[in-house]
C-alpha cells in the first residue's frame, strides 16, 4: 500500500482522543481518585471535573482541550488480554528525558501501589531511527505506550 498524498485529504487527520469503557465501580469516588492520582503524577494528565459524572464518566485532558482520554462506564466494559504490552494506545514525548521521567514516576508510584504494571524499557533500532518505548498500565484495560523517536544522522 502506497502512502497517500495528503492533498487528497485536506485538513488535519490525527487522533485527538481515546475512549475506553470501564466498570462503573472504577468511576466511583475512590476509583476516580486512584486514576487521577496515578495519571496526574505519572503523565501530567488533568481531570476535567466539569465533565465528571460519578460512576459514569471521567475525562483526562492531555495538555489541551482537544486531546483527551475519555473513560465511560459500560456493561460489559472493554476487556483486553492480560499482560504487557498487549492492547494499548501510544503517546509521544519530544525528548528522551521526558520518557525517562515517566518511567521513573511510574516506578515510584508502583513502589506505593502494586497495581502499576511496567513493561521493560526497549529500544528498537531501525537504522535511521531508534524508537525508545515503555508500556505502563494502571487499572485500565489498555496500557499506555510512551514513545520517543530518536532520529539519527544518515
Amino acid at each position: 500500500m502506497a502512502i497517500l498524498d495528503r492533498t487528497e485529504f485536506p485538513g488535519p487527520n490525527r487522533i485527538n482522543h481515546v475512549a475506553i469503557s470501564v466498570p462503573a465501580d472504577l468511576l466511583d469516588e475512590q476509583g476516580r481518585s486512584d486514576l487521577v492520582g496515578f495519571f496526574g503524577e505519572v503523565f501530567g494528565w488533568h481531570e476535567l471535573p466539569t465533565m465528571t459524572v460519578d460512576r459514569k464518566r471521567l475525562i483526562f485532558s492531555l495538555f489541551s482541550h482537544d486531546r483527551f482520554v475519555f473513560l465511560i462506564a459500560d456493561d460489559p466494559p472493554m476487556a483486553c488480554p492480560p499482560g504487557l504490552p498487549g492492547d494499548h494506545f501510544g503517546v509521544q514525548v519530544d525528548r528522551l528525558e521526558e520518557l525517562e521521567t515517566v518511567v521513573a514516576r511510574a516506578e515510584e508510584f508502583r513502589a506505593r501501589d502494586g497495581r502499576v504494571e511496567i513493561h521493560p524499557y526497549e529500544i528498537e533500532d531501525h537504522g535511521v531511527l531508534k524508537l525508545h518505548n515503555v508500556y505502563v498500565r494502571f487499572l485500565l484495560p489498555m496500557s499506555v505506550e510512551v514513545q520517543y523517536f530518536e532520529l539519527l544522522d544518515a
